[in-house]
């Protein structure tokens, strides 16, 4: 991966994607706002460390994230070369301005708390000039007391999070940071990428613990990584809904006509050899949709009793009569 990007400049696929990609940065921008900063969460990442300076020392996590980012940026492209495309400079710079707008419009509260905890903190914030890091850090330190949805925003910070950096990954990009990290040790230990990842990030959450004593915020900070993880999931590869169906009966010729005439489905016919008698048997390979599945398995079950059925969750089906090869 180069410097320039993949999608030709000006095309419908270059406006998707960055739409993607900036989109995803204003969600991302949103749960680090709203869910995790004005708790001393920090889940994983340059921005769950830079919330931990936030909340120590009043620093600005996106000025603080920044900093840390461009340097990482440069230290990767000279240790790992060129890998770094044009979107993941993008998206160093886009979250930073994304989070300081908010900042500017919002303020620093969280949103799921009560009204009457919202008015208190709205008549603290008031107080203080935030752009001063040591009036941020004194009002930092007296409203993380005042807090009470600590779990709820945990949860929906995941579900926020996770929704930002999906779209951030299917515009084929990445945010950077504690990646590059992960990476260059990648390159000397041999570690897995995956592996150094869980990690880097793991070790940046229990620095709560060093900063505030609390070992409630690495925990809450965990429960925001597992959620994230999974919709990330959820957004690149789409919910599980269709099922790999493989079928070993003795009455094949029924089943088959069950699939191709009642579901309208395609399969594949495999020849192969029982172990446990050596005969010889076929089974029905097919994909279908959990409705068709259940229609399926109810006929089966009248067709042949005996049927031995093996269901597979499939996270994406590509090919003829499902999603094509080639996004348009």
């Amino acid at each position: 991966m180069t410097f320039v990007t993949k999608e030709k400049l000006f095309s419908k696929d270059f406006f998707i994607t960055y739409a993607w990609l900036i989109c995803g940065c204003f969600v991302f921008s949103i749960g680090a706002v709203m869910f995790a900063e004005p708790y001393g969460f920090a889940p994983g990442g340059t921005y769950g460390l830079s919330m931990v300076f936030h909340n120590l020392w009043g620093w600005r996590t996106e000025l603080a994230a920044l900093c840390m980012d461009i340097p990482l940026l440069i230290i990767g492209i000279v240790v790992l070369g060129p890998k770094f495309g044009i979107k993941t400079i993008v998206c160093t710079f886009a979250i930073p301005i994304f989070m300081g707008l908010i900042h500017s419009i919002y303020g620093y509260l969280p949103l799921l708390e009560s009204t009457e905890v919202l008015n208190q903190l709205r008549g603290l914030q008031s107080q203080y000039d935030l752009n001063s890091a040591v009036q941020m850090e004194e009002f930092a330190s007296l409203m993380r007391p005042m807090l009470q949805e600590q779990f709820l925003s945990s949860v929906f910070g995941g579900i926020v999070y996770g929704i930002g950096i999906g779209m951030i990954f299917k515009s084929r990009a990445t945010s950077g940071g504690s990646d590059i990290i992960a990476m260059i040790l990648n390159k000397y230990t041999h570690i897995s990428l995956g592996t150094l990842v869980i990690i880097v990030d793991c070790t940046i959450t229990l620095s709560t613990v060093l900063a505030f004593g609390d070992w409630r915020l690495p925990m809450y900070s965990w429960i925001i990584v597992f959620i994230e993880g999974k919709v990330i999931d959820l957004i690149i590869e789409g919910a599980s809904v269709y099922k790999t169906v493989m079928i070993v009966s003795g009455k094949i010729d029924e089943i088959k006509e069950i699939i191709l005439n009642d579901l309208n489905r395609g399969a594949t016919l495999i020849t192969a050899v029982g172990m446990y008698n050596s005969t010889n048997s076929d089974i029905i390979y097919t994909v279908l949709t959990r409705r068709e599945m259940m229609i399926l398995r109810f006929k089966i079950a009248k067709v042949d009793p005996k049927a031995f059925i093996n269901v597979l969750d499939s996270k994406e089906i590509l090919g003829n009569g499902f999603k094509p090869l080639i996004e348009e």
